[in-house]
């Protein structure tokens, strides 16, 4: 059985499904849907580092702004550097979102059909079949560096922490 763990949802307790993954553990694979039909691998960014920004949904305020910050971020980290931000949503649907906010250095990937990122990477909200918010660094080997996942769904990441996390990788 998988393990599980409980953080929050506007203070009520929800269920996250895998591994709590830690700083030094190497990153699991996965694999997920750039549009329907491509799907990508942790291999596919093999060689650069990597910021992997989970939100639970692009439609909804804090994960809009964590994405669009980190957006922000990606052109003064440098070709290296790779930022995924992963969803549950569907790949029409994070395409319409980053067309409308003009998001275009920020790669969307989709976790609709199988979950298995959310499961790997230990932020499955078992209740909502969705990501919980979080941020792993990996560096360019896929060793994981940094990771925040956060107790609270509503709130924000520590973005600075997380940039931060990257630059000393650079």
């Amino acid at each position: 059985m998988a393990q599980e763990r409980t953080v929050a949802f506007k203070g009520n307790p929800i269920t996250l499904i895998g591994p709590e993954l830690k700083a030094g553990d190497k990153a699991p694979d996965f694999t997920l849907n750039k549009n329907l039909l491509e799907e990508v691998s942790l291999n596919d960014y093999a060689g650069k580092i990597k910021l992997i920004s989970v939100v639970p949904s692009l439609d909804t305020g804090v994960c809009d702004a964590q994405t669009r910050r980190f957006n922000e971020e990606a052109s003064k980290l440098g070709e290296n550097v790779v930022i995924l931000t992963v969803s549950a949503d569907l790949p029409f649907a994070q395409a319409r979102w980053c067309g409308a906010a003009g998001i275009d250095k920020v790669i969307t990937l989709s976790d609709y059909k199988s979950n298995s990122f959310g499961e790997a990477y230990g932020v499955l909200i078992k209740e909502f079949r969705l990501d919980m918010r979080a941020v792993f660094v990996l560096d360019a080997n896929d060793t994981i560096t940094y990771v925040q996942v956060l107790e609270e769904m509503t709130e924000h990441p520590n973005y600075e922490g997380a940039i931060a996390a990257v630059q000393a990788l650079l």
